[in-house]
């Protein structure tokens, strides 16, 4: 939704994400405490929280942080257990996303890692371009396992690779993941994958076959990073990685009817907010 220029009212951010919740996913992304002047769309987002019916659902909340004072706010909220943080390998990235340089990012994670500890609270450090990035910033896969390093000394636990602008391809990802994982067995990895129409596919079949078990998606794969330069690049689509898991007889704990009804709240809600 952040993406979006006019306002989603609060009860119909409520009632989408509460079909949400009901269908069996292990955490939803359901808000962020971030600037009211950067994302306008995202000011209700503890109003929101405080509409939801938490009392049948397992589904745990992440909430993204972009900096201390938006960590200090989603602490002072127990049903969140996760803080999603960005932090990006990509100089350029950083300063464009949240206006600090990379060396000031590592310094707010520090902090939120221990807001969060206080709190009881885990952290998602989200590494944003690491599967490269357009802007001509170094990138390597050298470079995010010396970032991977970095983030586990920190005490970083739960480490989601980001394709923030769908430069991944199914060698990159293959070659990041099966030598990540088995390297640092104490983090947890995920895939947020970013993708156009016919490349889902190879892009999860790369990751799950690598060991990753992790993986962030949004229904229809609305939304994506407003700084793609393809206007096909989305985000990774969940019903497609549904099927894909279905196909390898994963466990993924979701129901497919509630699932279903979500799906087509999903389309009613995003044909009119788009």
């Amino acid at each position: 939704m952040q993406g979006i220029k006019t306002f989603i009212p609060t009860e119909l951010k409520v009632k989408y994400i509460q079909s949400l919740l009901g269908c069996g996913f292990d955490t939803i992304d359901f808000g962020s405490f971030v600037s009211p002047k950067a994302i306008p769309q995202m000011v209700d987002t503890a109003a929101v929280l405080d509409q939801l019916d938490l009392t049948k659902t397992q589904s745990k909340l992440l909430a993204i942080v972009a900096n201390v004072r938006g960590a200090v706010a989603a602490c002072e909220h127990v049903p969140i257990q996760y803080l999603g943080y960005p932090f990006s390998i990509s100089e350029n990235f950083q300063m464009r996303n949240t206006h600090k340089t990379i060396a000031q990012s590592v310094e707010t994670l520090k902090e939120i890692l221990a807001l969060a500890g206080a709190a009881g609270k885990e952290v998602v450090t989200y590494i944003s371009m690491g599967f490269g990035n357009p802007y001509g910033d170094p990138w390597s896969v050298e470079v995010v396992g010396e970032w991977t390093e970095r983030l586990s000394e920190m005490g970083v636990k739960i480490i989601s690779l980001s394709d923030t602008v769908g430069t991944s391809t199914p060698e990159s990802i293959t070659y990041l993941f099966s030598n990540l994982i088995p390297k640092y067995p104490h983090i947890e990895f995920g895939a947020h994958l970013h993708t156009t129409p016919t490349k889902w596919h190879e892009k999860v079949a790369a990751a799950y076959q690598s060991g990753c078990r992790r993986f962030d998606g949004a229904i229809q794969g609305f939304g994506g990073c407003p700084m793609a330069k393809d206007e096909l690049t989305g985000n990774m689509p969940t019903e497609k990685m549904l099927s894909y898991f279905t196909a390898e007889k994963a466990n993924t704990k979701v129901n497919a009817m509630v699932f279903e009804a979500a799906y087509n709240k999903a389309t009613e809600l995003f044909s009119f907010y788009h």
